[in-house]
């Protein structure tokens, strides 16, 4: 058993990677706890009693520890709303996909806030699940303070060894290495996303030297191999997204499916298209048609507001071309079954 599953009270030290945008599911999550990892769910677009509602289902659903991730808002992204003109341009980028769509481009012009996410992580402690992760930061010391006063262990998103030494120095449990083989949401916080794209079997070693706590290898695992791989490198765990995401029981849609198991998969982009952030997908049309406009494109959370009628629909009618695909460098060797399946498959590459 390694120092990870020992502290987290697991019988793998492998982490199911939660996934933001409806994609995440209690039956996903519930179905790798049950089978001895630790299932998440990414709660990041939740309210907070939405919040309070999803740890009571968890509850529900499983006896066994799971995790729930939020997002740590970047300095920026609280700044206030952009005034009506940059609203304005930002919207009419979006216009010819929503009439694509027969969407009411009207919506464009009021698009809904975002949770607070100061009254998430209340809502959030106030649930205590048996364990917190963060991705895109690292919250206030006195989170982290109340989070240990409640017995909540709590994981850090490093990109970087500093973004992993400075996760160790708040006083988290575990680390993620995510390396730039991973897919969805780059969690940088320290530098700048293109200054901190590190391979997941560059990044491990060094933050397992680095740093004391246990370390968890994230980014193009999806085998057994990967993960015998992972561990031969210092890592005391793995944390695996785009393999999960092909399973059963993940709220990707039917397009989505499609794409993992089919040969675009093979080829993967960077892009902040679809939320403001750069975060890694199958290329398609959008993506395509969105990139010579990427530096102009509105910050998150608004860019995120304003596609999300465009990824619901595309998601819910079949339109792969405009749907948001993430998925990792080692999509191909994903396939569809049952979590509890694909977890015992992945458990093959501890021993």
């Amino acid at each position: 058993m390694t120092s990870f599953a020992e502290l987290f009270e697991l019988e793998h030290p492998i982490v199911q990677g939660p996934f933001g945008g409806g994609l995440s599911s209690v039956a996903l999550a519930a179905a790798v706890s049950g089978a001895g990892g630790l299932g998440s769910y990414g709660a990041h677009i939740l309210t907070p009693a939405g919040i309070g509602e999803l740890v009571a289902e968890l509850r529900a659903a499983t006896a066994r520890p799971f995790a729930v991730n939020l997002w740590v808002p970047h300095p920026d992204e609280a700044a206030a709303p952009p005034d009506p003109a940059a609203l304005a341009r930002y919207a009419e980028r979006m216009r010819p996909w929503y009439e694509e769509l027969g969407l009411d481009p009207a919506s464009l012009e009021h698009p809904p806030p975002a949770p607070e996410f100061a009254e998430q992580v209340e809502a959030l402690l106030a649930a205590a699940p048996p364990v917190i992760s963060w991705v895109m930061g690292i919250p206030e010391p006195a989170v982290l303070a109340e989070a240990r006063r409640l017995g909540i262990r709590t994981i850090g998103t490093a990109t970087t060894v500093a973004e992993a030494e400075a996760i160790e120095a708040a006083g988290m449990d575990a680390v993620v290495a995510s390396g730039s083989d991973a897919g969805g949401h780059r969690g940088s916080f320290l530098r700048p996303v293109h200054e901190s794209l590190v391979g997941t079997f560059s990044l491990v070693p060094q933050v397992a030297r680095a740093v004391s706590v246990p370390v968890i290898a994230a980014g193009g695992i999806a085998d057994a191999r990967g993960v015998a791989a992972a561990l031969a490198l210092g890592a005391d765990g793995v944390q695996v997204g785009t393999g999960f995401l092909a399973t059963e029981e993940s709220g990707a849609s039917g397009v989505h499916r499609a794409a993992l198991a089919g040969p675009e998969a093979r080829s993967t982009v960077l892009t902040r298209a679809f939320s403001g952030r750069l975060a890694r997908a199958i290329p398609n049309r959008f993506t395509r048609g969105m990139l010579p406009y990427e530096a102009e494109l509105a910050p998150y959370p608004l860019q995120y507001t304003l596609t999300r009628p465009v990824r619901t629909a595309a998601g819910l009618e079949g339109h792969g071309d405009l749907a948001n695909l993430w998925a990792g460098q080692a999509a191909p060797l994903t396939r569809r079954r049952p979590a509890a399946e694909y977890l015992a498959e992945l458990a093959a590459g501890l021993h």
